[in-house]
């Protein structure tokens, strides 16, 4: 097992920049994410480690050695692609001796290695089924056997899990956490499910447009996004953005140009246009003129620092998911429709057109900046 460095990695395709100038460090025995939607250029970051494709810049590296101008082979890494790409014509335990075989491996030691490889994915009972014979979730464990048997120094995941259902994935992506930990392996692992990468990684590296946002612990990303981008992006449902006006000390939110909400602003913070942030999960509902429905709100947490601050709303569509709903609201603005944000709250028959009270966390708020949409610190403001 090693470490991997890649630093200042460029790959264009024409006039597309796919990969611009991505410096990344993973080290020994860690599982870190590539994450970000389609385009961003989380796959071909992969295939430039892999060395499928060429960089126009920058160098890889692997346990320290530069790997940029070697082939895959020479690399001593394995890759799971999306398609599992078994041969039909081959037995599981013909697939999963594939590249031991190709490495010229003995026989009994290939027995033996492929033997020890489907105990641990659970699938020692079907070697002699071929992959026609198999369900899908089994397809991609006999795709993890013929990369694990090979004992590689780096492992690469590109989107393993999309072709599964919801409920298989959901179960494949526990099992693959426990396999990781067992072989104490490194790690790189490309999705665009959020929860895949918050789960599974160690670390996150959130990518969009070819570049890397934001690189931490999960709930770093998640409790201090370094950009609109990425809090828009990771939770679900997603950060309410909403744009504001500081003026006079208050952040004020707008309906049809009209302000309809005042919130109290960091001190420091010059007046102008500004990104406010809120967490579905750290807001709060209630019925206008009744008690909270508050599941997953911010009453009776330790340290909240003011009471929160209650704006007038009316429910545009509520989801129920069972243990929770998503409410969607809007602003109240005098009869104007305001802003809308998503609110999980607990179960409840939430009728559209209700009018409702919104409870805002004022210390939860995360404040991002107009133009360029990197985050407002409070060390920043003078707060």
């Amino acid at each position: 097992m090693s470490g991997l460095t890649v630093e200042g990695l460029v790959k264009r395709f024409g006039s597309t920049v796919a990969v611009d100038g991505v410096s990344l460090a993973v080290a020994d025995g860690e599982v870190v994410a590539l994450l970000g939607p389609s385009g961003c250029g989380k796959s071909t970051l992969l295939r430039l480690i892999a060395g499928l494709e060429a960089p126009d810049a920058g160098r890889v590296l692997v346990d320290g050695h530069d790997v940029t101008a070697l082939a895959p082979a020479e690399r001593d890494v394995a890759m799971v692609f999306q398609s599992y790409a078994l041969y039909p014509h081959m037995t599981v335990e013909g697939n999963v001796a594939v590249p031991l075989r190709l490495r010229k491996v003995g026989g009994d030691e290939v027995r033996r290695r492929v033997a020890e490889t489907a105990e641990l994915l659970g699938i020692g009972h079907l070697l002699q089924r071929r992959p026609r014979q198999l369900s899908g979730g089994q397809r991609q464990r006999v795709a993890l056997a013929r990369a694990i048997v090979r004992q590689p120094r780096l492992f690469l995941l590109d989107e393993p899990l999309s072709n599964l259902d919801a409920l298989l994935r959901e179960r494949t992506r526990r099992e693959l956490k426990l396999l990781f930990a067992r072989l104490g392996t490194t790690v790189v692992y490309v999705t665009h499910d959020q929860a895949e990468a918050m789960t599974l990684a160690q670390r996150v590296a959130v990518l969009r447009d070819g570049r890397i946002e934001q690189v931490g612990p999960p709930q770093e990303i998640y409790r201090r996004p370094a950009s609109r981008f990425v809090a828009g992006f990771v939770g679900s449902p997603g950060m309410n953005l909403l744009e504001a006006r500081a003026a006079e000390g208050r952040l004020w939110l707008s309906a049809g140009g009209q302000p309809v909400a005042g919130l109290p602003a960091p001190r420091g913070l010059e007046d102008g246009g500004v990104t406010v942030g809120l967490r579905p999960e750290d807001l709060r509902l209630a019925r206008a003129g009744g008690g909270a429905h508050d599941g997953r709100g911010v009453e009776g947490r330790e340290g909240e620092a003011a009471p929160p601050v209650h704006v007038a709303a009316r429910v545009v569509v509520a989801e129920s998911y069972g243990s929770h709903s998503v409410v969607t609201v809007a602003l109240d603005g005098d009869g104007t429709p305001g802003p809308r944000l998503q609110v999980v709250t607990e179960p409840g028959d939430w009728r559209r057109g209700e009018a409702v009270s919104l409870a805002v966390p004022v210390e939860r708020l995360h404040l991002f900046d107009a133009g360029d949409g990197r985050r407002l610190e409070i060390a920043d403001l003078g707060g």
